[in-house]
C-alpha cells in the first residue's frame, strides 16, 4: 500500500491538468503517509510555496486527485477543511460565507471540520468571531488528541 500511495503522490505532483488556467502553472504540494489519521485539506499554496516547493505547515493541493488519495488513506478519521476555496470543494453543503460554514461545524459530522484559513489576513475575522477560539479550538484539540 505504501508503494501505491507513493506512486499516486508522484502522479499528483506531476499533474498538469489545469496548467492553462493557472498564472504560475501547477505545482501540487502535498505530504502523504499511509498511517495518517488526519487529512489537512487546504487551498492552493501562496507564491512563496509555489516557488520553493517546500511544504507549508498546512497544505494539501491537487484537489483533482482528492478521491484517489482518500481511497488510499483509508485510516483517515478527521479531515480539516481549511479556507473557503477548500470548503467549496470538499464539503457537501456550505453556508453563504465562511462564518456561517464554520459556525455549522457540527453539521458536517465527525469526519469533516471546516476551519478559517490561518492567514494573517484572517486576524480581523478571528477578532470578530471569538466563539471560534472559545468553542471550536478546544474541540479541535480534543479531536486531534483522540485521532493521534
Amino acid at each position: 500500500m505504501k508503494e501505491d500511495l507513493e506512486t499516486l503522490a508522484g502522479l499528483v505532483r506531476d499533474c498538469r491538468l489545469c496548467a492553462d488556467r493557472l498564472p504560475l502553472g501547477p505545482r501540487p504540494v502535498l505530504q502523504v503517509d499511509p498511517r495518517a489519521r488526519i487529512l489537512v485539506a487546504g487551498q492552493a499554496p501562496g507564491s512563496r510555496v509555489h516557488d520553493s516547493g517546500d511544504l507549508p505547515p498546512i497544505s494539501l493541493c491537487a484537489q483533482t486527485w482528492r478521491q484517489r488519495l482518500l481511497d488510499q488513506l483509508v485510516n483517515v478519521e478527521l479531515t480539516l477543511v481549511i479556507g473557503q476555496y477548500a470548503q467549496k470543494w470538499h464539503l457537501p453543503k456550505i453556508g453563504k460565507n465562511l462564518t456561517l460554514t464554520v459556525q455549522a461545524w457540527e453539521s458536517y459530522g465527525p469526519q469533516l471540520l471546516p476551519l478559517p484559513h490561518p492567514s494573517p489576513r484572517n486576524n480581523p475575522w478571528l477578532k470578530k468571531n471569538p466563539w471560534f477560539e472559545e468553542t471550536v479550538i478546544p474541540m479541535l484539540r480534543r479531536r486531534v488528541e483522540e485521532a493521534c
